[in-house]
């Protein structure tokens, strides 16, 4: 799964070309971010309710009611490209550097509730990810287009 942040016909163009290694190119795409195979979309969610409860606001919202399906042919059985509303990023891009840390803290802690324990492992894991998220939204602020794209394969 990964976030990239740009002209959307440049990203189709280099996901479906299956130059991956593109995404990283920062004069063509502002920012990139690898989420993973592991992370489950729904853990984007509780990051977002993460993020409201510690900054106390209303936004961002549920990742999957950001999700905005794009013009064009459907997705096949094995991945989806989503564009992702502006708003859930400049939410995200507002939080403030002080508050990240506790941002991740809360996150692992609403995964754990839903899931049961994390490996201690993937709980740094979480932190990272946390900071390049935020990171992420500030780059792709501006961007005329972000998109959501994953893969079953």
């Amino acid at each position: 799964m990964d976030l990239v942040a740009g002209d959307a016909r440049e990203i189709l163009l280099a996901i479906g070309t299956n130059d991956l290694g593109a995404l990283d190119d920062r004069a063509r795409f502002p920012a990139h971010v690898a989420l993973g195979g592991g992370l489950d979309p729904t853990w984007l969610d509780l990051f977002a309710e993460a993020a409201r409860s510690v900054v106390g606001s209303d936004g961002p919202g549920d990742f999957l009611d950001a999700r905005i399906e794009l013009d064009g042919p459907r997705d096949d059985e094995t991945g989806s490209i989503e564009r992702v509303d502006p708003t859930w990023i400049k939410a995200v891009a507002r939080i403030p550097e002080s508050r990240v840390g506790a941002v991740a803290s809360r996150w692992i802690d609403l995964v754990e509730e839903e899931l049961g324990g994390l490996a201690s492992d993937e709980k740094p894991w979480i932190r990272d990810l946390t900071g390049r998220l935020v990171a992420f939204c500030r780059a792709a602020d501006r961007a005329p287009d972000v998109l959501f794209a994953w893969s079953l394969r």
